[in-house]
């Protein structure tokens, strides 16, 4: 007996003496409500049930199998106090009604300054959702909708909605409907997610300021679509294989005065698709082996493309609905580099042809008024239907670059890398193996 009390005071000493760590027990709200401000909890390998609201300032590390299921009726863990860390967790089991006012995930932020980082997300509607929350650090998440066509019945794996400047990094989603949705969300900054098998891997609504860097898209529907959202900078991010039927790489819709530097968009269904858009500039982006390389609506205006590299696409550039007079082609006396499609000399040797280009299309006609000749771009039929209307001098002017760049030397690493994505996408395939049923874009103001 007396053995038994000593080991009893010794143990209790030693949690007196870190009184500002715990080991949970199974019931984690009462729990989390018993804790001090600022304390750390520790989870063991094991589940615990949520769902959890965490209303203090609080550290929650989890261990490998640490995993905080919730009972499918609301968010898992909502955040309600600022300066909260979660790390190391896997959350599951989130409420998916879509009848109620609020949008579930399987977690919930409304406050500032949190960070969730390591954690990995299934069985879900949303994955994480900041609501009205700023100066968060979301990173190294892993995010998996459901997928296999379940595309409408679920939400986005990151949600942003009116939260600004936060900063969202190194996040891998997959098979949610969007992979990262603004709305009214400025001044945040996202570096080096990467996003497939989404209808948009990208979506801004109404949201201005924000850098996005370093990102990559894999087989969505649509890489990023950006809508009347303004001053943006999209520099280094690559658009790869975002292929289907009115599928792009970037949608800019009524989005202006963005900054679109240093990007790849290889094989897609569309480069860059740009409606009702003003004062973007693109520049320095590889636009190569697309069916369409820029679809340029005549609704835009003073849009900049200088020196980027538009190699081997089915058709370069059209311009819809008329003829897109006040864009420029090139700036400060640099066009852009069009691979062979037009054949260039430079006499001079400055780097800069010696004569104007001009690309003359019948195509326009058939883009703006039936869909579907998306998916016969490639056809035999498309070639004779350019030839005859060229004989019938049909055609019109879909741009004029007065200072193509002569071709450089090729460097074709960006193929690497599009073939070791695409690799990547086979083996998780095969390992995850669905097949996404990916929503059509009904107009072009679908959000």
């Amino acid at each position: 007996m007396k053995k038994i009390s000593l080991l009893l005071i010794f143990f209790s000493l030693i949690l007196m003496s870190n009184p500002e760590e715990y080991v949970a027990s199974n019931h984690l709200q009462s729990l989390i409500d018993s804790m001090k401000e600022g304390a750390v909890l520790k989870l063991g390998n094991k589940t615990y049930e949520g769902n959890i609201v965490i209303n203090k300032r609080l550290t929650i590390i989890g261990s490998k199998h640490t995993v905080i299921k919730g009972d499918g009726t609301g968010n898992v863990i909502s955040i309600k106090a600022p300066g909260v860390r979660l790390r190391h967790l896997t959350v599951i089991h989130g409420g998916k009604n879509r009848n109620t006012a609020e949008e579930y995930a399987a977690i919930k932020i409304y406050t500032d300054h949190n960070v969730i980082e390591h954690v990995k997300i299934r069985d879900s509607y949303h994955g994480i959702y900041l609501s009205q929350a700023h100066n968060n650090t979301i990173q190294y998440n892993d995010i998996k909708g459901m997928g296999k066509g379940e595309i409408a019945a679920q939400g986005n794996g990151l949600h942003i909605y009116y939260a600004n400047n936060n900063l969202l990094a190194h996040n891998k989603i997959e098979g949610t409907r969007d992979g990262m949705f603004f709305d009214y969300a400025n001044r945040n900054k996202s570096y080096d997610n990467h996003i497939r098998h989404t209808r948009y891997g990208l979506h801004y609504m109404y949201s201005d300021e924000n850098i996005f860097k370093r990102n990559i898209f894999t087989m969505n529907q649509g890489g990023a679509a950006i809508m009347n959202s303004n001053r943006l900078k999209l520099k280094d991010n690559q658009f790869l294989i975002n292929y289907g039927n009115q599928s792009f790489g970037l949608l800019l819709l009524q989005a202006n005065e963005n900054n679109i530097e240093n990007n790849m968009f290889y094989m897609n269904q569309r480069g860059m698709y740009i409606d009702q858009s003003t004062k973007n500039i693109i520049k320095n982006n590889k636009i190569i082996e697309n069916e369409i390389g820029i679809e340029l609506w005549s609704s835009s205006n003073e849009q900049i493309f200088t020196s980027n590299r538009i190699y081997e696409n089915t058709i370069p550039a059209a311009v819809i609905g008329g003829k897109g007079e006040s864009n420029s082609w090139s700036k400060d006396g640099k066009g852009n580099d069009w691979g062979t499609f037009f054949p260039l000399t430079d006499l001079d040797q400055n780097g800069i042809g010696d004569f104007p280009i001009t690309y003359y299309s019948s195509l326009h006609h058939l883009l703006e008024k039936q869909e579907l000749t998306n998916l016969f771009l490639k056809s035999p039929a498309i070639t004779i239907y350019e030839k005859i209307n060229a004989a019938l001098n049909d055609n019109e002017v879909m741009f004029k670059d007065p200072h193509p760049l002569v071709q450089t030397k090729r460097n074709h690493s960006f193929i690497l890398v599009a073939v070791l994505n695409l690799l990547a996408v086979i083996l998780i395939k095969e390992r995850y193996p669905y097949a996404l049923h990916l929503e059509r874009m009904e107009g072009k103001h679908k959000r």
